[in-house]
């Protein structure tokens, strides 16, 4: 089917209750002054210019480094002081990931904040289930309850990986689950050239050759092998995505004292550094592409060497990198829900809620991981899944800052109530109620025998009474029938042409 005519098909849909993504109405939280900000980036170019970065196993990548007029040597990459910089300038400061529902389209950089759900971890975990591998039902329950949450924008790749099925094929099962039980944006795999150049063949049958050509649809996200390593598996998913003017979003995954120096400044440079080599490099091999400057930090503890989260040296980083990726003028993503809690306790709680406050509060644009993460990004969490995506919606509220109207000052609430009395009758009151405050789905206010009375759930109860619930309600989004069956017959043909493999 045309191009035009799916494009047609999905703008008759109707827009989702909810907004598509965040509009940011408040500042920035300034952790660092100007004068340590220019200090990180002067050792980010020291590290670029002197120390130089490893781009190992892709000679297509030197030869590129090459002509653009990079010191080669071997296979070390050192640009001059401001070279990757001025590199960095050509990527859009910010640009719009569409959905196959035009309604869910996604604005990433500058003021536009998107919520996305855990990625990569092997395991699930649910009250009921436990702790197990994850399967392919289970991703699709995930990508089900994730187009259900209407404070997560975006729907991901890898919930969880579905470990069932062969390696070197499970990328186009999990891609199109995503296609067909959500009509949210969506990421694509990066594992190996050929995965890749599988998803974005994949979204040009769903997309449309015209409007790809034009659109960005698909985004690969990959982690540098730091400390000042960029293998193949970055350089071919750059490569790969950004040569079909998709997204790129490469995030150094650092864990300070093992993959960076142990103090937190350092780490940061060094981010800043590797990242801002990956876009520099993406806009070698197309000026413009979207690019996303990732940052992870961690810290880790000394005596186990086993990372930790929600931690003061993280939460910092999240504010610092927020600082830095503004004066590059990237979108940014960092941070998420993290937490190395083994369920969805007062630990998970604590750290999410550390972890995610510096995220949203520094400013990155697209936060994976911002539902579903446990054990340190081992596990995908259903109950924690819906947690933090109830949390997920109170942040929205916050982002969306205050409005300072007449209606918000209630000066008519004061001709209803007298001193003394209350505003609970008020016209004022029963104008407001159904959008005054945030009404948390997962939050109980009863009185004690109230909650007592039915049932003392806690928190974990009454999240995974709420995710079947979602689960039993949830309807598939409508696909192009046509669409739809030249897929399948896509991965049918390329899963046909090469035998399972399992590792």
């Amino acid at each position: 089917m045309r191009a035009s005519s799916r494009r047609a098909r999905r703008s008759d849909r109707a827009a989702p209750a909810a907004p598509a993504y965040v509009t940011r109405a408040i500042p920035y939280f300034a952790y660092l002054h100007e004068e340590g900000l220019a200090r990180l980036e002067d050792q980010a170019d020291w590290l670029i210019q002197d120390v130089g970065l490893e781009f190992r196993e892709d000679p297509e990548a030197l030869r590129i480094w090459r002509e653009a007029g990079a010191d080669v040597s071997g296979t070390r990459v050192r640009l001059p002081r401001g070279m990757a910089r001025d590199l960095c300038r050509t990527a859009p400061k910010s640009f719009v990931q569409h959905a196959r529902n035009p309604a869910r389209s996604v604005r990433i950089g500058e003021d536009s904040v998107v919520f996305a759900p855990v990625y990569g971890p092997p395991f699930v975990r649910d009250r009921e289930g436990g702790r197990r591998y994850g399967a392919i039902a289970d991703l699709e329950k995930l990508v089900k309850l994730t187009y259900s949450l209407p404070s997560l924008h975006h729907s991901g790749l890898m919930t969880c990986e579905p470990c069932d099925l062969p390696v070197n094929k499970r990328h186009m099962d999990a891609l199109y689950a995503h296609m067909r039980w959500s009509d949210k944006p969506m990421l694509g795999a990066i594992t190996a050239k050929e995965r890749a150049e599988d998803c974005v063949a994949m979204a040009r049958i769903l997309f449309g050759d015209a409007f790809m050509a034009e659109n960005c649809v698909i985004m690969g996200n990959v982690n540098t092998n730091s400390p000042l390593l960029v293998d193949k598996v970055v350089t071919e998913a750059i490569r790969t995505y950004s040569a079909a003017g998709q997204g790129m979003i490469v995030a150094p995954f650092i864990l300070g004292g093992a993959m960076g120096p142990v103090t937190t400044a350092a780490s940061i440079a060094q981010a800043l550094a590797e990242a801002m080599m990956c876009c520099a490099f993406s806009q070698l091999v197309r000026p413009g592409a979207p690019f996303i400057l990732g940052n992870f930090l961690s810290s880790m503890s000394l005596r186990s060497g086993a990372p930790t989260f929600g931690m003061p040296e993280p939460v910092s980083s999240n504010y610092i990198i927020g600082q830095l990726a503004r004066r590059l003028g990237v979108p940014l993503r960092c941070g998420g829900s993290l937490t190395a809690s083994k369920v969805a306790d007062a630990q998970a709680a604590a750290e999410s809620a550390d972890s995610m406050h510096s995220t949203v509060m520094g400013g990155a644009n697209f936060i994976l991981h911002a539902a579903g993460w446990l054990e340190g990004g081992l596990v995908t969490g259903f109950e924690k899944l819906v947690i933090d995506a109830d949390r997920l919606g109170a942040y929205q509220k916050l982002l969306g800052g205050i409005e300072i109207d007449d209606n918000a000052l209630g000066r008519s609430a004061y001709e209803d109530v007298e001193p003394a009395g209350h505003f609970l009758g008020s016209a004022h009151t029963m104008a407001n109620y159904q959008t005054a405050y945030y009404d948390a789905a997962l939050s109980n206010s009863d009185s004690f025998e109230q909650w007592q009375d039915a049932g003392s759930k806690d928190t974990e109860r009454r999240a995974h009474e709420r995710w079947n619930r979602l689960l039993q309600d949830y309807e598939a989004p409508p696909i192009d029938a046509a669409a739809d069956e030249e897929l399948q017959a896509f991965m049918a043909q390329r899963k046909a042409a090469m035998p399972d493999a399992w590792y």
